[in-house]
């Protein structure tokens, strides 16, 4: 589990999920498996535990407990999935978002800038469209937006047309031939924090991770039991303001609708007030949890 990803904000999001013995839960994140080992720590003979992950890698990882349940799917299929296993309700739903450490750190996969590997970024391994697919075949316009909207890159056009014209030269292959075809967008002095941006925004449109976010969190509303508990570990702003404004309201505006009388139709209870952050300690043995936030809430 450690070599595959470390999980983050373990404790502190396990107890937020207020772990009932019998219950049933959904991690829609498997990945190493850390955070579902500790969901089944706390789970009595009775509790069931279901594990979302599309990456197959993700399979070797699976605990021998036949409480546990190995779901290979992406999570936006949470409620169907559920369904096709005789699941229509459960008592608790954790999200740990972003990329797990196993995916930079397996250079061949293309998350990672540093190195030289195939441009795929696909977390799902059997999907159609890579990265170079989006780099070599996408209009400056669409480029423009999947860089703005999803990498928040400053001045997206620029980038956009160095990688146009970088492509009609020859098309980009791997991660080497990206880097080196926005270096004339690269800001010196930032170079890692630009191209950390640029690879987001590919990885996030390759993997339509915000459309899926947005899939579980709706859904959830109607998987959760009342009382159940929405627990979400998230990484970068996107991801965050979508669950902070989810939890907040029961949509993504973030506004709550009322009642004829005023009273608020928000459909969660707030169990964070606000994000909670990696400690001091957690950050020294995993720089990688620095952008980590938590929020909670408990469905009315």
């Amino acid at each position: 589990m450690s070599a595959y990803h470390t999980p983050v904000l373990l404790e502190e999001s396990v107890a937020l999920l207020g772990i009932v013995p019998e219950g049933t839960y959904a991690d829609l994140t498997f990945g190493g498996g850390g955070h579902s080992r500790r969901i089944l720590a706390d789970l009595g003979p009775e509790g069931r535990l279901y594990g979302f992950d599309q990456d197959r890698d993700t399979r070797a990882n699976r605990p021998d407990d036949p409480r546990f349940h190995y779901v290979e799917s992406n999570f936006r299929f949470l409620r169907g999935a559920l369904r096709l296993r005789g699941v229509t309700q459960v008592d608790g739903i954790l999200a740990d978002l972003g990329v797990s450490s196993h995916h930079f750190d397996a250079l061949e996969r293309g998350f990672s800038f540093r190195g030289d590997a195939p441009l795929d970024m696909r977390m799902n391994q059997r999907g159609r469209v890579t990265a170079a697919d989006v780099v070599n075949t996408a209009s400056v316009e669409a480029l423009t937006r999947i860089l703005g909207d999803w990498g928040e890159v400053e001045t997206p056009w620029k980038v956009a047309n160095c990688l146009v014209k970088a492509r009609a030269a020859a098309p980009l292959l791997t991660t080497a031939q990206l880097v080196e075809a926005v270096k004339p967008c690269t800001p010196a002095k930032e170079a890692a924090k630009f191209l950390t941006k640029l690879f987001q925004a590919l990885r996030i449109e390759v993997n339509g991770e915000m459309e899926a976010l947005k899939m579980a969190l709706e859904q959830s509303l109607k998987v959760l039991k009342p009382g159940g508990r929405l627990v979400v570990i998230s990484y970068h702003s996107l991801e965050d303001r979508l669950v902070k404004n989810f939890l907040r309201s029961g949509n993504f505006s973030g506004e709550v609708e009322k009642d004829f009388f005023g009273r608020s139709l928000a459909p969660f209870d707030p169990l964070t007030r606000k994000a909670l952050v990696p400690s001091a300690e957690e950050l020294a043995r995993n720089p990688r949890s620095r952008s980590a936030k938590l929020r909670a809430g408990v469905k009315r």
